[in-house]
């Protein structure tokens, strides 16, 4: 459905590079992670995708239509969520949504439902501008929903939310694609990458530097470990052993033959690890 290739984008114009060479498609009803830290260019790419953003060098293609070339039903099918909240704050939450959704040809969900399921029914008549931070990101994601739409770009959607909050919002997003839509998330956030992408990307320095489904790029990249608790000396003790490992094998089998063992647990790296393993820094 989305076909992304070679794309390049140079801001100062000196060969500079915040994007370069990324390749990658998505399918209809796929979520598809962007993960990185901040500054590896996961927006960039996103704002390309949008027409926010020149295309400079490379193909954007919708349905084998370029970006270049798209019209009004395009605009009319996507709905976009910010990182940092781009909302009219002398305007309430929901006349900030009813302005919103006048812009569109097409029907529209009612401002209050989408208000009531992102908890700010309450707040519904309060002005954007004394919104909390994690208001303010609820209200921007209830208007990327505005339209119904069949794509959605969502960039780090559960920044500043509390785990209740962010959870209900997760659930939302899992539902869009329960419905057909097709999701582009950008974040650096691993545990929601891990719960909800079909595939991911990991993006640095502005290159993707590998791409499969998390558990496959577990299976990958991932050293196979298991946690043992076990007793000695009137203690429980705890050791780690990776089973790839011919040493770790031959202590893991004489442990289990000679003590009291209390746990067995299997133990599988985390898309972070595997990130600052191909990568040598963090997410964050």
């Amino acid at each position: 459905m989305i076909d992304v290739k070679n794309l390049y984008h140079d801001y100062a114009g000196n060969r500079q590079y915040a994007v370069e060479d990324v390749s990658f498609t998505i399918e209809k009803g796929e979520i598809f992670g962007f993960l990185g830290p901040s500054g590896a260019g996961k927006s960039t790419v996103q704002n390309i995708m949008t027409g926010l953003l020149k295309l400079q060098k490379g193909e954007v293609n919708y349905k084998n239509q370029s970006i270049r070339s798209v019209g009004s039903d395009f605009f009319n099918n996507i709905g976009v969520s910010f990182e940092h909240p781009n909302l009219y704050s002398k305007l309430t939450g929901y006349e900030n949504l009813k302005y919103y959704a006048g812009l569109f040809k097409v029907a529209i969900v009612d401002p209050m439902i989408l208000l009531e399921r992102v908890g700010l029914k309450e707040a519904a008549n309060k002005k954007a501008g004394e919104y909390s931070k994690g208001m303010k990101q609820r209200l921007v994601f209830a208007r990327a929903l505005i339209n119904n739409p069949e794509i959605l770009f969502l960039d780090e959607p559960l920044s500043g939310l509390d785990p209740s909050t962010g959870n209900k919002i997760k659930n939302m997003i899992l539902e869009k694609k329960q419905e057909g839509s097709t999701i582009f998330l950008t974040t650096h956030n691993m545990y929601l990458a891990e719960e909800v992408c079909n595939r991911v990307a990991f993006i640095n320095e502005g290159k993707i530097i590998a791409m499969d489904s998390p558990r496959n790029l577990k299976l990958k990249y991932g050293e196979k470990s298991v946690k043992v608790e076990y007793r000695e000396e009137n203690r429980v003790k705890a050791d780690i052993f990776f089973l790839e490992n011919e040493k770790d094998r031959f202590t893991f089998n004489q442990l289990i033959n000679t003590k009291e063992i209390q746990t067995i647990h299997s133990q599988e790296a985390t898309l972070e690890e595997i990130f600052i393993k191909l990568t040598g820094r963090g997410l964050v």
